[in-house]
């Protein structure tokens, strides 16, 4: 019997990276590349070994939660016991999680599981029935997407929507600091990229908000309809935005994307690398309580430990 040691290797070192990928992702914590595919490369070893008498040894439980420590330590490595734990459960939920989809899926379809070895649950005694190994190799990245905007799905509704936040932003060199109020309400998005949008009032913002942002808030349409031209460098940032309102259809308005972008919530620190901001004169609190409105999907960024220094209200 011919057994393709390789490519059933391969194709679990690559399950492997994704796998750690994703809970990277599901944490929010900024990990190297060549961590991750370190990781990928340890729990392959697994397969290897099956071919080998030590193979008893390394089909029990216990080893293969040994695995599993080596693979989260080699990633994440170890800061504290609660901040291993957490990168070791979430490793598991997400290997169930997309061990469910594609055995569900596998089911829904009625596929002939007992003449599969797909990759997940066969021993490696053969190369296994083709139209298994296909649905494998199609299913894992459908479902690695679909958990992945499911977790970030389930994220913005644990957001306590109507919270006021602090916003610090960055643009043509200079650093604001506003409260923000976190409205489920806006669900502005560019409609090419998906970058969502936060609505800024420049009204109290002083003489150090940029000439630029009063032009693209007072001569708008003259700047979409291209009858006024801006810098080379405010033209890169501007990206024009359509919208509706109630009673009025197919608006445009300019949104700028700004040079950094950090939201601080109670204790936590969220560093928005893809988020737009779009100018407005109109006072959105009547009691000033806030100067934005802040797009909820900006809080499922990536947290971070200090807010960089240079955030100047």
């Amino acid at each position: 019997m011919a057994v393709y040691l390789d490519v059933i290797w391969l194709l679990n070192f690559l399950f492997d990276s994704l796998l750690l990928y994703l809970t990277a992702i599901i944490l929010k914590r900024d990990v190297k590349l060549w961590r991750v595919l370190c990781g990928g490369l340890i729990g392959s070893i697994i397969i290897l070994l099956a071919v080998t008498p030590y193979h008893i040894y390394t089909s029990h439980p216990i080893s293969k939660l040994g695995f599993s420590c080596v693979m989260i330590l080699t990633v994440f490595g170890f800061k504290r016991l609660r901040y291993y734990l957490s990168g070791l459960m979430t490793f598991y939920f997400v290997t169930f999680l997309i061990g469910g989809v594609l055995i569900g899926s596998h089911y829904f379809v009625q596929f002939d599981f007992q003449l599969s070895s797909s990759v997940m649950l066969a021993s490696v005694k053969g190369f296994g029935d083709p139209i298994s190994w296909l649905f494998v190799l199609l299913g894992f990245p459908a479902a690695w997407y679909f958990s992945r905007k499911n977790v970030e799905s389930i994220e913005i509704t644990k957001i306590k929507y109507e919270e006021i936040v602090q916003v610090s932003f960055q643009i043509a060199g200079k650093a604001f600091t506003l409260k923000g109020l976190v409205d489920s309400g806006n669900q502005v998005y560019d409609p090419i990229s998906r970058v969502p949008v936060m609505f800024v009032s420049i009204n109290g913002m002083g003489d150090d908000l940029p000439a630029e942002s009063c032009e693209i808030v007072d001569d708008s349409e003259a700047i979409i309809h291209g009858q006024k031209q801006l810098s080379d460098d405010w033209q890169y940032r501007m990206r024009i935005i359509p919208y509706k309102v109630m009673g009025k259809e197919h608006q445009l308005m300019i949104a700028i994307k700004p040079e950094q972008l950090v939201i601080e919530q109670k204790d936590d620190k969220y560093l928005v690398e893809k988020g737009l901001i779009s100018f407005t004169r109109q006072q959105l609190s009547s009691d000033d309580a806030f100067s934005c409105i802040v797009h909820p999907k900006m809080l499922t960024g990536k947290k971070i430990n200090v807010v960089n220094e240079g955030m100047v209200s």
